[in-house]
């Protein structure tokens, strides 16, 4: 798809690559019409991942964010004018956002953190995302996810159950517009391919969070990253997507990219995907001088259609 909600750059982000502005300019080389620049917030020195701590630490990550921001701004300034002096109508629109983390929100840190982020102006939106049960990442390595499955009780159904539990706390404290890898919890389980239905408990909590989302309009991301990391289906499987389409709810497109090689990586595939299950129509956000970020709603077969597919 010509549009991505959600990425990262190896500049701002130890486990991405390439800077942002060449993630940025493969974003318009591909011709993608809407990019969205979405660093991680800081965390604490106690949630730094594995080797981190060799090269960053809670003060040198709020720093990084902070040039985050100001290096987003530059270059989305920079491409606008690019694109007044070529006349190009048709060009790319530069999103700014962040991605939030929800990791030890008894605290109230991390609510803090990300209320005050959206309250300077300085984005046009956040990405909601859970990588962590019990403080533990999900996400990282195998070991680290049989770790956060022991902290749960021991079962993968127990940690699903925890991981749709912090995902709901979230949602429901955050309300973010866009809602990111809505199931990542099944990247490094047994059967990261098996229908979420298999347990009735898990099942009634995805429809749960599913519920609060529409309940407050929010967005879910069609995520690619689940392809190019092996699973068959992309964030979130397919039954979540038609559970969400039944209630009327919209979808956006991200590649999650962590470099310019995954620049719009796996969109033939999502394209597959949203037909197999007859996903007609997406969502991609906009800046508007009046009205700030809107919605527009494009069919499927219109996305078809975009020089995106040629350039990729």
């Amino acid at each position: 798809m010509p549009f991505s909600h959600h990425s990262h750059s190896g500049e701002f982000c130890s486990h991405a690559k390439d800077t942002l502005a060449q993630v940025v300019t493969a974003a318009r080389d591909k011709r993608m019409q809407v990019f969205a620049l979405t660093e991680h917030i800081s965390r604490s020195d106690l949630d730094l991942y594995p080797g981190e701590a060799e090269i960053d630490n809670e003060v040198s990550l709020a720093e990084k964010f902070d040039n985050f921001v100001t290096a987003a701004k530059g270059l989305k300034a920079k491409f606008e004018e690019e694109e007044t002096l070529r006349h190009d109508t048709a060009g790319m629109t530069v999103l700014i956002g962040f991605e939030g983390e929800w990791i030890r929100p008894e605290t109230g840190a991390e609510v803090a953190l990300i209320k005050s982020l959206m309250a300077r102006g300085d984005f046009d939106f956040f990405v909601g995302s859970v990588h962590h049960v019990h403080t533990i990442p999900i996400d990282f390595d195998r070991a680290l996810y049989e770790r956060a499955r022991e902290a749960a009780g021991g079962s993968e159904e127990k940690l699903f159950a925890a991981y749709f539990d912090a995902q709901y706390d979230m949602l429901n404290a955050l309300r973010p517009k866009l809602v990111a890898h809505f199931d990542l919890i099944r990247l490094f389980s047994d059967s990261p391919d098996a229908s979420p239905q298999r347990w009735v408990g898990v099942w009634s909590r995805i429809l749960r969070n599913l519920d609060v989302v529409k309940g407050y309009g929010g967005l879910l991301e069609i995520n690619s990253a689940g392809l190019r990391k092996g699973l068959k289906e992309p964030y979130p499987q397919g039954e979540i997507c038609v559970a969400w389409k039944t209630m009327h709810g919209g979808f956006v497109m991200s590649d999650d990219s962590h470099g310019i090689e995954q620049v719009g990586a796996c969109y033939g595939q999502v394209l597959s995907f949203m037909e197999a299950y007859e996903l007609e129509e997406i969502v991609y956000l906009e800046s508007d001088e009046k009205s700030g970020v809107v919605e527009r709603n494009m069919l499927l077969d219109d996305v078809k259609r975009l020089p995106f597919w040629k350039a990729i």
